[in-house]
């Protein structure tokens, strides 16, 4: 086909998927038809159309048109194979946006989770990538732990054959990262330090991701009931977040071990096609996995919505604040993840919608994910961190992702940053909706935190705060009073907090004891003037930092008056 006339259908593609009706349906089933039996010669095309098809497929306007798109999808890896037998340049396939597509290959530097997982999920198909990696001194120092007399060459030598060794050691080069990844997970240490050893060797991997399910191209759930589009979207200009925030809280059903296992397999596979590591994706907890029962009060319903959220184990959990990481199906297919991170009634909330999808209903579904957030954290201040905004994130200046949040109602916390808004936003309005702001002054927008507060909140109490500010102040505690010795402000501070509580931790366990430890870098001598009901109910908070479920934590911090002002008198005294 030619060039203009697959370009041309294309675009007609791009609008009909956002035409609905009867009608609209039966023309994007054509163009779907048409384009289907088209040969594509260059990649941009080719990429175009996968995106408008996997957007079909989770905004469908009838099951015909959902059939077709799930057979195109398919089959593409069959498409993508005969562009690259035609001798093009395949490098638009391995885009941060563009990457994942079956059929094509992937390379990237894992933690030692996350490869530790894809070596097990795809036996026999993680190679290192060559091409990419000179290793240095750093293998030489950890590769005598599985391979004999290294040392005899690498201590020495400056042209060690590391390749050769590799390959010779795992009895199959193409084994190497296997083996590696394998000997490390042997060790008698615990999962951290497998991490810092193995994530010191900055080595990539490279995987042909072939036609596997979990390619951003296939990968989707089977759903009870799909949601047909026979409507318009709705629009960003249509959500009330007061609103939707407004409705009856939704429900929350945990979901089986093994339910839950499916869960994190498919975040995990979620993530890694599309080159993103998130803390609380590499290390979901199955067991405490959630299915969220939007229940919302309007007509269609969820629309086609899952919510799924979790929470970290025990043994990774943050020192200080509850972590909730999640994501969202649409009729099945994953469209963004979720991360937000608590203490008292605060939450900082981080939302990415994936490339594909931002035209589908984003304002909306992200109203749902805060009110389930809201009310499976217990949080009543919502804060959106700069870099979701745009600061040091040329993405989100590009999308304006700034006016996404303030025209659903959140405001900046830094009074100079919102002088700037209310001048920006009289432009708009002199200009009759005309005026954009330039990304310079989206930059500057996007320097601080903005908030959104329930009704019942304290304004402005979490405007300044920040946990980082409280590490600061207790390093710098640590360099002024203990000489920079990590471990003797740790056993100072601990003997203080007991010594005020009047408490014995001789039968704690020792994540029980870790929680202790690092509350009490942060709680002074104020201790002590609490009542003794307040003590207790500190030791309760304490223990349920190490219990099965870190909501029991984050609730209880909100009960707690005297410890959410100390957390707040800490982290809000550094300069802004």
């Amino acid at each position: 086909m030619a060039a203009k006339s697959l370009d041309r259908l294309l675009s007609q593609l791009d609008t009909s998927r956002y035409e609905f009706g009867a009608k609209e349906a039966g023309r994007t089933l054509g163009l779907l038809r048409d384009l289907e039996k088209a040969g594509f010669t260059d990649p941009s095309s080719l990429i175009r159309f996968h995106e408008l098809v996997l957007f079909i497929r989770a905004f469908p306007q009838n099951a015909l048109v959902l059939r077709t798109a799930q057979r195109i999808l398919n089959n593409f890896h069959q498409r993508v194979a005969l562009v690259r037998s035609s001798g093009a340049e395949m490098s638009d396939f391995d885009t941060y946006g563009h990457s994942g597509v079956a059929g094509t290959t992937m390379e990237d530097t894992l933690s030692f989770d996350v490869a530790r997982w894809l070596v097990r999920r795809i036996p026999g198909q993680v190679e290192i990538g060559w091409d990419n990696y000179e290793p240095g001194r750093e293998l030489g120092t950890t590769g005598p732990r599985f391979m004999p007399l290294l040392e005899d060459d690498a201590d020495v030598e400056a042209d060690t054959p590391w390749r050769e060794w590799l390959g010779s050691a795992s009895g199959k080069p193409s084994r190497s990262a296997e083996w590696l990844i394998e000997n490390i997970e042997k060790l008698p240490l615990p999962d951290r330090q497998k991490s810092e050893l193995y994530e010191s060797l900055r080595i990539p991997l490279r995987w042909n991701l072939v036609n596997v399910p979990f390619t951003r191209t296939r990968n989707a759930r089977q759903t009870r009931e799909v949601f047909y589009h026979r409507g318009p979207l709705i629009t960003r200009s249509q959500v009330s977040l007061r609103a939707e925030l407004a409705r009856r809280p939704p429900t929350f059903t945990r979901l089986s071990l093994r339910k839950g296992q499916e869960i994190v397999e498919m975040i995990r596979e979620v993530m890694l096609v599309r080159y993103r590591e998130l803390y609380g994706t590499t290390l979901a907890d199955p067991r405490s996995v959630v299915r969220v029962e939007l229940n919302p009060v309007i007509k269609d319903g969820a629309r086609g919505i899952e919510i799924y959220l979790w929470n970290l184990p025990p043994a990774r959990r943050l020192p200080l604040r509850a972590y909730v990481a999640g994501f969202t199906l649409k009729n099945g297919v994953p469209i963004n993840y979720i991360e937000a991170i608590g203490l008292c009634e605060w939450m900082e909330v981080g939302f990415n919608t994936f490339y594909t999808f931002r035209g589908g209903e984003a304002g909306w579904i992200y109203a749902q994910v805060l009110r389930a957030l809201c009310a499976y954290m217990g949080t009543t201040v919502v804060s959106v961190y700069p870099y979701q905004l745009g600061h040091e994130n040329d993405e989100a200046i590009e999308s304006g992702a700034f006016w996404f949040y303030r025209k659903l109602g959140f405001r900046p916390g830094h009074p100079k940053i919102l002088d700037l808004v209310t001048r920006e936003e009289k432009k708009m309005g002199v200009s009759g909706g005309r005026y954009r702001t330039p990304a310079h002054i989206l930059n500057r927008l996007a320097a601080g935190h903005v908030f959104y507060e329930l009704p019942g909140s304290e304004a402005g109490a979490w405007d300044r705060f920040s946990t980082r500010n409280i590490g600061l102040r207790v390093n710098q505690r640590m360099a002024r009073d203990f000489n920079g010795d990590g471990e003797l402000i740790r056993a100072h501070s601990s003997r203080a907090l007991e010594n005020a509580l009047g408490a014995s931790r001789s039968k704690w366990n020792p994540l029980e004891k870790s929680a202790f430890d690092n509350l009490a870098l942060v709680l002074g001598e104020g201790v002590r003037k609490w009542t003794s009901a307040e003590k207790a109910s500190l030791l309760g908070i304490i223990r349920a930092k190490a219990a099965p479920d870190e909501m029991l934590y984050l609730h209880l911090t909100q009960q707690h008056d005297g410890l959410r002002q100390a957390l707040l008198r800490a982290g809000s005294g550094l300069d802004y």
